[in-house]
């Protein structure tokens, strides 16, 4: 049974963003006015991913139905009061953030945006798009594609482009359970919590690994560093803010 209190938000988060015509056309108009960053494949494949932007309510998730079962020691950081949860962060303007299915040949259990790999004679909205469709069963055309982030390339060899969507007010969220563990709506006002982002060092690196702190977990490069421009760039109007020399964590190399 389901604890009826919600549990209480993080110290320090800001309220919830108003899901409305003003927020999209802001982002929007953001997007189109940063100079996006393009990044060669030189041999690397090319990818998308969805910034998915969707509505939700405030105390809707207090419970994580899919509890956690996330290895907290291979984080590089304190990791003192998490537990890998996901709960409370609904709440009015969200994106959509997945954790890949356990039964994956790579980064399985992983938090991910919706997102895969571009097929031939695919542009990057059009792979996004598919890939969200596939993942959790949200179709959208490409009307609903409000513009393009930095590409990011990751260690695992792969060239990212974000595709920020808006999905709407009355979006239905199916995950494909052969990819997809669940899907959760989080409100992008945690984004702009004071804390958000935290950077630590590694011995592997001299590049620093960046972490966005949600719910009861840290969400890491790449996804990480894409949802710290998403709100840099698209939320906070802070055009020209990069991201691609933020670092991944070692467990996320491969």
């Amino acid at each position: 049974m389901k604890d009826p209190t919600p549990p209480p938000d993080a110290p320090d988060v800001p309220p919830p963003l108003a899901f409305d015509d003003e927020l999209r056309a802001r982002i929007a108009g953001n997007l189109a006015a940063h100079d996006r960053r393009r990044i060669e494949l030189d041999g690397r494949r090319h990818a998308a991913v969805a910034i998915l932007v969707v509505d939700s309510e405030h105390g809707s998730d207090h419970h994580d139905p899919h509890g956690a079962d996330a290895d907290m020691s291979v984080v590089p950081s304190d990791t003192t009061g998490l537990d890998g949860r996901m709960a409370g962060v609904a709440g009015g303007a969200s994106f959509v953030l997945c954790r890949r299915s356990a039964g994956l040949n790579t980064h399985a259990s992983q938090w991910a945006l919706p997102g895969g790999r571009i097929d031939a004679g695919e542009t990057v909205a059009r792979a996004a798009l598919r890939e969200t469709d596939e993942e959790i069963g949200v179709a959208l055309d490409e009307s609903a594609v409000l513009g393009l982030l930095d590409d990011y390339a990751t260690r695992s060899g792969y060239v990212i482009t974000p595709v920020v969507v808006w999905g709407g007010t009355d979006v239905v969220i199916r995950p494909n359970p052969a990819e997809v563990l669940a899907a959760y709506r989080i409100g992008v006002h945690h984004l702009i919590r004071p804390d958000s982002p935290r950077f630590v060092s590694i011995p592997e690196s001299d590049r620093p690994v960046v972490q966005v702190p949600l719910g009861g977990d840290l969400i890491h490069a790449p996804t990480g560093a894409m949802l710290v421009q998403f709100r840099w760039v698209a939320v906070e109007g802070r055009l020209g803010e990069r991201v691609d020399e933020f670092e991944q964590p070692v467990f996320a190399w491969g």
